[in-house]
């Protein structure tokens, strides 16, 4: 099947993050004096809404609490998030074959877009991509089906010429939710297995495997 849209998911779908991650929420966690949290911890939220990842984490449960922690942390992020942040090492690759082809490209992350529009133009690579809708420009985060189904008006495409590749369960049920075909990635904390129970069209190991669905 050859898809003439393509739209990914960020954080271990087309980047690495857990360096700046990791980095802005051990220091966050140790300016509030918080009970330390394993580096695993931490990388099994990376993609999740920032809210939910802040709760698993700190264990609050107070709304204040948590927006106070996530102001703090995100002047941490404008210092060490788009350093600690790298491309696989086939991203670019990827993203410059499906260009050849022809095909439009977006991303729909629960990561705000400005960070993402960060990465790319800290890299020159702007160019790979026509859209990227964050977590700022969607009522309701993934797994609804908010940010593919705004992706498919903006781009005027139809759901059958429009796949969706992301590493997690999330991805998987936000690319259901909105009747598109969906390709897994294990480039993150998500086995194999976990996919098994949602529509998809392949597994790969790395993003190189979309190219050949």
């Amino acid at each position: 099947m050859s898809y003439s849209l393509y739209l990914f998911d960020f954080d271990y779908t087309l980047v690495n993050s857990e360096e700046g991650i990791l980095k802005c929420f051990h220091m966050t966690l140790d300016a509030f004096h918080r009970p330390p949290v394993t580096d695993e911890t931490i990388c099994h939220t990376i993609g999740l809404p920032m809210e939910e990842a802040v709760r698993r984490i700190t264990g609050y449960t107070d709304d204040a609490d948590v927006e106070t922690f996530i102001t703090y942390y995100r002047r941490l992020a404008d210092i060490h998030m788009t350093p600690g942040t790298h491309f696989f090492p086939d991203t670019l690759a990827v993203l410059r074959t499906l260009r050849e082809r022809g095909a439009r490209i977006g991303i729909i992350s629960s990561k705000t877009r400005s960070r993402i529009e960060e990465k790319f133009t800290a890299t020159g690579t702007s160019d790979l991509i026509d859209r990227i809708i964050g977590v700022e420009d969607v009522q309701t985060p993934k797994p609804s089906p908010e940010g593919i189904e705004a992706a498919l008006r903006a781009f005027g495409a139809t759901k059958s010429e429009t796949l969706y590749t992301g590493d997690s369960i999330v991805d998987a049920g936000a690319a259901q939710n909105a009747g598109v075909p969906f390709a897994a990635v294990l480039t993150g904390t998500t086995p194999a297995a976990a996919f098994a129970p949602y529509p998809h069209v392949g597994i790969a190991t790395s993003l190189s495997g979309i190219l050949e669905l």
